[in-house]
């Protein structure tokens, strides 16, 4: 793994929002109440989550997302501020709230319910606005809790500057064909491949996309077809404490370590090692490494 001297630049095209998580001893059942032993608020969204994950990286990291006109919203921006993330290209909306995540957290397992409000007023327009700055990109990243339209959008603008294009396919939706050819790594959790992809067998799924398709699972491990073989790289605590946020965690990683041209496996490999950095710590943010962390 090398980290040349350059400081890459990555623009994150995503969501933002306040996660408020509740700790209970035991996920409610349909029809039940439940005490909540503490809560929790922290920044999240899979967009703002990565943007912070690579400019702790080291990366010059531009986001283009949207927030409401509210003190959530402020809070998120000055935090993006506060991290070395140029927030000029965010669009503050009226009328609509800062997105929000509700995290029901019992006994390791999260359940979570996303409220986009401000994230779905992300629009292509607005990629459109901040095109300048795409022809000095090393790599480009989304991930699907924006409208699919923008993805889209996003994707015709790598394709059209030859930039790198990354996507964390969560939540998972159905990608189209183009959208797929034109990333150049997708990230997917093994649950969902066929919501993705379609209907077949994980593995046919994965030989489709050598080196393109990464699959994931909440125990740190990396699936991926390179061409030869299927190459399978984990490595996790005894017990990871705190999952949230660890598929933004690798999908960074792998983005920063692929800027400074590394090979696929050390790509993985620091994928992993960053989004096993972001378990010892709650909230999706909090616990992203600094490059020194992981050097």
């Amino acid at each position: 793994m090398k980290i040349t001297t350059e400081q890459p630049k990555i623009i994150v095209v995503g969501s933002s929002s306040i996660d408020l998580v509740l700790n209970t001893e035991n996920p409610p059942q349909p029809n039940e109440t439940v005490m909540a032993e503490k809560s929790e608020s922290f920044f999240g969204g899979k967009g703002a989550n990565q943007a912070v994950a690579t400019s702790r990286l080291g990366a010059s990291v531009y986001f283009i997302g949207a927030v409401g006109m509210d003190p959530k919203g402020q809070q998120i921006l000055r935090n993006l501020v506060e991290e070395d993330v140029n927030v000029g290209y965010v669009v503050e909306v009226e009328d609509v709230a800062t997105g929000t995540a509700y995290v029901i957290a019992a006994k390791g397992v999260n359940s979570i319910v996303v409220v986009p409000a401000s994230n779905f007023c992300l629009k292509p327009q607005h990629v459109a606005e901040a095109e300048k700055i795409f022809p000095s990109a090393d790599l480009i990243l989304v991930q699907l809790e924006i409208p699919m339209d923008v993805i889209e959008y996003t994707s015709k603008i790598a394709k059209n500057n030859n930039k790198k294009l990354g996507i964390y396919a969560s939540p998972a939706k159905k990608l189209s064909t183009e959208i797929i050819e034109n990333a150049t790594f997708i990230v997917a959790k093994s649950n969902e491949l066929s919501i993705i992809f379609g209907d077949e067998p994980r593995e046919q799924i994965l030989r489709k996309y050598p080196n393109k398709l990464f699959v994931r699972d909440d125990t740190n491990s990396t699936t991926y077809f390179n061409g030869t073989e299927m190459k399978y790289y984990r490595n996790d605590h005894d017990s990871v404490l705190h999952k949230m946020g660890m598929g933004d965690a690798f999908t960074a990683g792998f983005a920063v370590a692929l800027c400074h041209k590394n090979d696929i496996d050390d790509c993985v490999k620091f994928g992993n090692d960053v989004s096993l950095k972001v378990t010892k710590n709650r909230g999706s943010q909090r616990g992203l490494p600094y490059l020194k962390d992981i050097e």
